[in-house]
């Protein structure tokens, strides 16, 4: 491991300061689309970005709060009405608690690694859905209306309440969510041309709060009240301790949406990493990694955070920006805390309508139109994946639709697990063994076939299939030796043992000689163990590495042997191509 040195430092200081501009705009307008006050958003960015940068595996990887994570806590804290402002801020601290409750039992169970398996079609489909709905959550922000409905209404029903029953649009407001649009695509332009750094969010924030300050358009009129929405005060402290008041009602409210906030954040910080490292080759610790998020949100429940993830702009600005360690991020978070404390009492004047509109960009780089439209080529199953789990997230929430696409990426791993190739092998009349042609003429005294897949239950069924199938074409063809090639079998459970231990049997009372080739050490075992010599010789099982050059050339030496079809001089001549 190298020394840490001067350079290093200044690289993860010049990286934190950039990530920490971006993490400002980003943490009040992530709390604002969880629906819950700003300061839990830059809470987050504190202790929730510094956790989880101490006990993290990955050197750049960036925590905090997440547009989708957001999304989510929004979707499970519809249970409560807009009036319910204390008790939805002390449930979503319980559901930090919970969020890394699981997290951390995924990590202390080594289950991290199960996490590669969830399909990338899950997760575009997910994303997809998930900026539509950010889109639609800030159409009120962006006309200036007070959303209608109550949290027991699905959000686009809220949303129809909003335009045809809810408040006259505030053209102020539409102004502003304009001014901020046009402004932002202008500054990533030109960050983009000139590599400036990247803090044309907090800049294009600072303008438009400026402009619409001078206006006077955020300052309280003689009803106390503001011509735009504003987003309010944030104190200026530190997160403190506080232990999120219990309530058994809403542990089970909030049950499947912690599940889901769980999985959706170890999938996004895994692969933001996994990315990131892509690049840099460093070797990561997936387990580490899911320790390091749990930590990171337990804290944050009892530091009045909103939940949080790995997220790809930090991360990817963090990279970028030339940072050397994970020390980085601790920066970041210093320096997120110093804003707080010093700049806090300005909060008060950014317009709600300036951080919808930089949510409403956000909910457009969410979609990866290529990605998207890539799964939708690849093949039907993709497509029927990415579309399913995007109409689940949609007409059932976010919550339910990260499980129901686990539960589909599960179902479409077992399914294509559980195929079993079974291949008919033939040796010609070049002493080759090679896959049998239709135009192949059989007859040759004994059956040979080649076996690939998961010995596991899954295949149960198509195993057994294929084993009576061998039975009675033997039996057809008066053929006495059956040798199954078993190079390319993997991973024998109880089930495929015990269809095979049933095979040998009936071969037995058949009068069928069975040899097994290319066993390999774990099936091996098993046979051992299980006693499989009472029903098969020793000397008609060939284990990997029985011959010089094939397991599976010395069983049918073996067998042409006892059939008397090969002279020594010519069994010396077998090889295969298989």
């Amino acid at each position: 491991m190298s020394k840490y040195g001067h350079e290093a430092f200044r690289r993860d200081v010049i990286a934190g300061l950039t990530v920490a501009a971006i993490s400002l705009p980003q943490g009040m307008a992530y709390a604002l689309l969880a629906g819950v006050d700003p300061r839990h958003g830059l809470y987050s960015a504190i202790i929730v970005t510094a956790v989880a940068s101490v006990f993290g595996s990955s050197s750049h990887l960036i925590n905090g709060p997440t547009s989708a994570i957001s999304l989510v806590v929004f979707s499970a804290l519809a249970i409560f009405d807009a009036d319910q402002r204390v008790e939805a801020a002390e449930a979503m601290f319980l559901l930090g608690v919970m969020v890394g409750t699981i997290q951390i039992a995924i990590a202390v169970l080594r289950l991290g690694d199960l996490t590669r398996y969830i399909s990338e079609s899950v997760i575009l489909g997910f994303m997809s859905a998930a900026a539509f709905l950010l889109a639609v959550g800030q159409i009120s922000n962006t006309l200036g209306v007070r959303d209608k409905g109550t949290g027991d209404q699905h959000i686009l029903y809220r949303l129809w309440l909003t335009l045809t029953t809810g408040d006259a649009i505030n053209s102020k407001a539409v102004v502003v969510t304009l001014a901020t649009l046009l402004l932002a695509l202008m500054m990533r332009r030109l960050v983009r041309r000139y590599h400036w750094p990247q803090f044309d969010m907090l800049v294009v924030l600072v303008i438009v709060g400026i402009g619409a300050y001078l206006s006077g358009w955020t300052l309280p009129g003689a009803d106390g009240k503001t011509a735009i929405s504003v987003a309010g005060t944030v104190p200026s402290e530190l997160p403190a301790f506080h232990i999120a008041k219990i309530k058994f009602n809403w542990a089970v409210e909030l049950a499947s949406d912690s599940l889901a906030i769980a999985f959706l954040g170890l999938l996004e910080a895994l692969a933001i990493a996994k990315s990131i490292a892509h690049q840099t080759r460093q070797p990561l610790d997936f387990n580490r990694q899911c320790l390091a998020e749990g930590l990171a949100n337990l804290a944050g429940g009892f530091f009045q955070c909103l939940p949080g993830s790995g997220s790809l702009s930090r991360s990817a600005i963090n990279f970028q920006s030339g940072a050397a360690t994970r020390f980085s991020g601790i920066l970041t978070a210093g320096f997120v805390a110093i804003a707080v404390v010093g700049l806090a009492p300005l909060a008060r004047y950014v317009p709600k309508p300036a951080l919808a509109a930089l949510l409403l960009l956000t909910a457009v780089r969410l979609v990866d139109v290529k990605r998207v439209a890539y799964a939708l080529r690849a093949s039907q199953v993709d497509a029927s994946v990415v579309v399913i789990t995007a109409l689940a997230a949609v007409a059932f929430g976010l919550d339910l639709a990260i499980i129901i696409g686990v539960a589909l990426s599960i179902l479409l791993f077992v399914s294509r697990a559980a195929k079993m190739r079974a291949a008919e092998l033939v040796v010609d009349d070049d002493d080759v063994v090679r896959e049998r042609l239709p135009s192949d003429k059989s007859g040759s005294g004994y059956l040979l076939h080649d076996l690939e897949g998961e010995l596991f239950f899954g295949a149960g069924v198509e195993l057994e299939k294929i084993l009576e199938g061998l039975k009675q074409q033997a039996e057809r063809n008066q053929i006495k030796h059956i040798l199954l090639r078993l190079k390319r079998v993997r991973n024998p459970d109880v089930v495929s043992l015990e269809h095979l231990e049933h095979f040998l049997k009936r071969a037995r009372q058949g009068d069928i000689s069975i040899w097994l080739a290319g066993v390999r050490p774990d099936l091996l075992t098993a046979l051992r163990r299980l006693n499989f010599g009472a029903w098969i010789a020793d000397d008609h099982v060939f284990p990997q590495g029985t011959d010089e050059d094939s397991a599976t050339l010395a069983a049918v030496r073996r067998i042409r042997t006892e059939l008397g079809q090969a002279s020594p001089a010519v069994r010396r001549k077998l090889y295969y191509r298989v």
